[in-house]
């Protein structure tokens, strides 16, 4: 990206200027500049650099107390000055990430009508039916590329929180830059506001959104409808990111959309994804092949079924038939063993419904109930792979472990539920009870794990190694749809740059310290992949790594 340039001919000047969050410098204005744009009086007479700029910000952020403290502080430095937010985020993502999304913005979401200060992004109300589009045109951004999604119906573990949900969609976007390169002018967050089932939030006076319950199923479907043919009327050739709606509805309008539009869900496809990465790396340890492996899942929502479905996909890439491959994965939900005489199952899970006696239904605050079920399943199935979406904290106790270390010399072991206390088991306990062997990934980074003399790295399966991406993938390449191939592309570009010597120690992705590099080195072999299965429109350039890297946004003045 170039960097900005302003001439006498700019629209805005003057205090318009310094309003103007993409296109203010704030004390970075050359003495021209300020000549040229009206702003001379309106700064102080020091011009700075960027870098001087960033120490500022680095010492009103040490006077923080807490990280929703310098959260705020952050997002109102975006609502400011967008490049040097950029910069700051991006000379240090890992000290900043977890302030400006997870898992700080669980709290900023649970607060969010009480820190609200300026609007980002658009809300679209189900009350404007039959105007969506004239809405959407009412966007500051003209060329939108990526859209991100919300209604607040399922936000990490918090549930659905409704329009205060819009913290993740602004969250999801920003990230999108700061890890991949993404130029931030292509982005719109938007809230779908259909109201909320929380009686707490209906009731609260500073609340923002719609004061009313969700439509039915059939209104929403409207609704969305005409929201996904209005941004392609209004932003021909956007794509479309779905994040943390109700689980049935995210896989319900996935499968309604995903073949007509460019569109993806990243709690489905990005989890899957990402899941899939560690699985490759875990393979690697156990020198086991994917189509040979048995994996059972204790969580059969949005999540845990695009695991199953991409694990399915991947499993056909190496040979198996479909029906063999489903046959090598198991679910639990709330109601037991995914079977197939279960009446009322739903459609989604009927794929992976297999003729086996059923069990009794998991009773959530009895979990000693629970684990005999699931030891069970392991002894008759013999999993090479436990899986957890499930949000119940402890499911994965020590006789499920146990069990799992009985059928695997090195039994892999995902705890993907957020936040911590929802994980189904911590890394310390998988690898007491299975003496070392497990391997493990969780939902969240962990510190490392002293055992026996052994150090012990445990892995953090985050979708920040996926959809940032996938994104700058789809951004540069424009293609008509996002397939679950770009996924598993995805999986095997993440999976690939862990060294052998990091998997010796337990690593299953590659460390986030340089998360630019592994993004654009990811982003690189999906468009490779895109332009060789003729899913990419344009021209194939010469050098695809200088056409990717010749588009990233660059925080510079």
């Amino acid at each position: 990206m170039e960097p900005k340039e302003f001439s006498s001919s700019e629209s805005l000047r003057g205090i318009d200027i310094l309003n103007s969050p993409r296109l203010n410098k704030g004390t970075g204005f050359s003495e021209k500049e300020r000549e040229q744009l009206g702003l001379v009086g309106l700064l102080p007479d020091r011009i700075e650099t960027l870098d001087q700029q960033v120490e500022r910000v680095r010492g009103h952020l040490a006077q923080k107390q807490t990280d929703l403290e310098k959260y705020i502080y952050l997002i109102g430095l975006a609502d400011r000055n967008e490049t040097l937010f950029f910069k700051v985020l991006m000379l240090d993502p890992m000290a900043f990430l977890p302030i400006v999304y997870d898992p700080t913005i669980a709290e900023a979401c649970l607060k969010f009508d009480e820190i609200y200060r300026r609007s980002r992004g658009m809300y679209v109300s189900i009350a404007e039916r039959g105007r969506v589009a004239e809405v959407l045109r009412n966007s500051p951004i003209k060329d939108v590329r990526f859209i991100c999604v919300s209604t607040g119906g399922r936000i990490l573990g918090l549930g659905d929180i409704g329009a205060n949900g819009m913290g993740i969609p602004i969250g999801k976007l920003q990230l999108y830059t700061a890890c991949a390169g993404v130029p931030p002018n292509y982005l719109l967050p938007v809230l779908l506001d259909i109201g909320t089932t929380s009686e707490k939030l209906l009731a609260d006076p500073l609340y923002l959104g719609l004061r009313q319950h969700p439509p039915a199923q059939e209104e929403l479907d409207e609704f969305v409808d005409e929201f996904m043919q209005a941004v392609q009327e209004v932003f021909p050739g956007c794509c479309i990111h779905f994040e943390d709606w109700k689980g049935t509805d995210a896989v319900r309008l996935l499968a309604r959309y995903r073949d007509k539009y460019l569109c993806f869900n990243d709690d489905i496809q990005g989890t899957a994804g990402v899941t899939l990465s560690g699985l490759v790396n875990a393979l690697k340890i156990t020198g086991q092949a994917l189509e040979n492996q048995r994996i059972l899942f204790v969580g059969a929502g949005s999540a845990g079924i695009g695991l199953a479905n991409l694990i399915v996909s991947a499993m056909v890439q190496e040979g198996l038939t479909l029906d063999s491959a489903r046959e090598r994965i198991r679910l639990f939900d709330t109601q037991g063993l995914v079977v197939a005489d279960r009446p009322g199952l739903a459609a989604h899970k009927r794929p992976f419904a297999h003729k086996l006696p059923p069990s009794k239904p998991f009773n959530h605050l009895d979990l000693a109930s629970e684990c005999p079920q699931i030891v069970a399943a392991i002894e008759d199935f013999k999993p090479t792979m436990l899986i957890g979406t499930s949000t119940v904290g402890k499911l994965f106790s020590r006789e499920v472990v146990e069990a799992m270390s009985r059928v695997n010399e090195r039994p892999i072991i995902f705890a993907l539920s957020n936040p911590i206390d929802r994980h189904e088991c911590l890394p310390q306990d998988a690898y007491t009870w299975s003496e070392g062997r497990a391997i493990y990934a969780g939902g969240v980074q962990f510190p490392p794990v002293h055992l026996g003399g052994r150090t012990l790295l445990p892995s953090q399966a985050n979708n920040l190694y996926i959809y940032p991406a996938v994104s700058l993938a789809i951004f540069v390449t424009r293609p008509k749809r996002a397939t679950d191939e770009i996924f598993i592309e995805a999986a095997h570009g993440v999976a690939d740059q862990v060294t052998p010597e990091q998997l010796k120690l337990g690593m299953l992705y590659p460390p986030q310290s340089d998360i630019l590099k592994v993004e654009v080195e990811t982003a690189v072999r999906i468009a490779e992949f895109m332009f060789e299965k003729g899913l990419a429109t344009g021209e194939r350039p010469a050098d695809i790594r200088t056409w990717v890297e010749g588009q990233l946004y660059h925080p510079e003045y």
